[in-house]
C-alpha cells in the first residue's frame, strides 16, 4: 500500500477505514501528491464558530496541502444562513473551482444556486446536511443523521424504563427544514418509539444548534412543565444550553436523561465523561471533508464524479452503557474526537 494512502486511511475513524479501501479504485487515491497539477476546490460550511465547521475546514485545508489542491472557503454567519451560501456558489464558479462541497444551511432554498453551479460545470458535493432532493448534488457524504437521532432515541428509552419513570420529553431541535436537523429528531422518535403527537413530549423549540438558545429554551420549557425528565437536544452546543438551564432549575443530573449528536472533544470530555450529557451520537466530519477533496480532486484531474451517498460513520458514547443499546465508551470517545 503507497505510503500516501497509508497515512490517508490513518487519519480517518474507525468505521470508516473499510469503506475507503474499498473506493479507493473510484476515488483514484494515488501516492502522486504534490506531483500531479494543482487544481482548485470549494468548501463552503455553514459558520465558522462550531467546532463541527471548524474541524471540517481544518482537514479539507490539510487534505488540500496533501494532495496540491487550492481550496476556496466560505461560511456563513449561522447555521440557517442560506443567503451567504449562495454567494459563495456563485464566486467560487467564478474564481474557475470545477469541484465545490457544501454543508447546506437550507436544504431545499440552496438547491437553484446548487443547480446554476453544476450547469456551469461544477461538480458539487454536499457534506453533513443532505439537499432536498438529494439528486441536487453530484454526492452526498455525511452522517446517517435518522440512525444517530435512532440511537441516542433507543438509549433515552432504555434509561427511562432502568428508572423506572414516566418520560416527559423536551425536544431541542435545530430550525425548520434543515434535513440533519429533521433527520435527527426523527430518529429519536423512532428510537424512543413515540411520535411527534404522543403524550409523552411536553414541549419543543428551535435552538439553531446554539448554547445561548438551548439554554433559554430549557428554561421557557421549564417554566411550562418542571417535571421534565428526558431531554432530546439536536447538537451538544445546544445540549450544554439545556444542562445549564437544567442546573439553575436545581435539577439532579441523575433524575434527567439528557442525549445528543456530535461527539466533539469538548462534549465528550465535559459533558459525556462527567454525565452532564447521558450520551451523544458522535459523528466524523473528518472524514466528511477529506473525502470530498479527494474525490473532487480526482475528478478534476479526469477522474470519475463522485455519485451518490458514502456514510462517514456514528457510534454512541456513553460513560453508562444501557442494556440492548450497542455504544462505546469515553475514551474510545476521546480517541475519536474532534474540536
Amino acid at each position: 500500500m503507497p505510503q500516501t494512502l497509508r497515512r490517508r486511511l490513518g487519519r480517518l475513524s474507525p468505521r470508516l477505514v473499510a469503506v475507503s479501501l474499498a473506493g479507493v479504485v473510484a476515488l483514484g487515491l494515488g501516492s502522486c501528491g504534490k506531483q500531479q497539477d494543482q487544481v482548485t476546490v470549494g468548501l463552503i460550511v455553514k459558520r465558522n464558530t462550531n467546532p463541527f465547521w471548524v474541524t471540517m475546514k481544518d482537514t479539507a485545508e490539510q487534505t488540500a496541502d496533501d494532495d496540491n489542491v487550492k481550496l476556496l472557503t466560505a461560511a456563513g454567519t449561522s447555521d440557517i444562513d442560506n443567503r451567504s451560501q449562495v454567494a459563495a456558489l456563485q464566486k467560487m464558479t467564478a474564481q474557475g473551482a470545477k469541484g465545490i462541497m457544501i454543508t447546506p444551511a437550507n436544504s431545499r432554498a440552496i438547491v437553484p444556486a446548487i443547480e446554476k453551479a453544476r450547469r456551469a460545470g461544477v461538480t458539487v458535493v454536499a457534506l453533513d446536511t443532505p439537499t432536498q432532493p438529494l439528486t441536487a448534488v453530484d454526492a452526498l457524504y455525511a452522517t446517517n443523521n435518522l440512525e444517530a437521532g435512532e440511537l441516542i432515541g433507543r438509549y433515552a428509552k432504555a434509561k427511562v424504563q432502568q428508572l423506572g419513570i414516566e418520560p416527559r420529553v423536551a425536544m431541542l431541535d435545530l430550525a425548520p427544514r434543515i434535513t440533519s436537523g429533521v433527520l435527527r429528531h426523527n430518529g429519536f422518535l423512532r428510537g424512543f418509539g413515540i411520535t411527534d403527537r404522543s403524550p409523552q413530549i411536553v414541549g419543543s423549540a428551535y435552538t439553531l444548534g446554539e448554547t445561548a438558545r438551548g439554554e433559554d429554551a430549557m428554561r421557557r420549557l421549564l417554566a411550562q412543565n418542571p417535571g421534565i425528565n428526558v431531554v432530546y437536544t439536536v447538537n451538544e452546543p445546544a445540549a450544554f444550553g439545556a444542562a445549564q438551564a437544567l442546573k439553575a432549575a436545581g435539577r439532579d443530573d441523575k433524575d434527567v436523561v439528557l442525549v445528543s449528536v456530535d461527539g466533539g472533544c469538548d462534549a465528550i470530555k465535559n459533558g459525556v465523561r462527567p454525565g452532564v450529557i447521558d450520551a451523544t451520537a458522535q459523528q466524523y466530519p473528518e472524514n466528511m471533508a477529506r473525502l470530498g477533496v479527494q474525490a473532487l480532486a480526482d475528478a478534476e484531474r479526469g477522474g470519475p464524479k463522485p455519485r451518490g451517498y458514502k456514510n462517514t460513520g456514528v457510534e454512541l458514547i456513553t460513560a453508562d452503557p444501557a442494556k440492548g443499546v450497542p455504544s462505546k465508551d469515553v475514551g474510545f470517545g476521546v480517541r475519536n474526537c474532534w474540536g
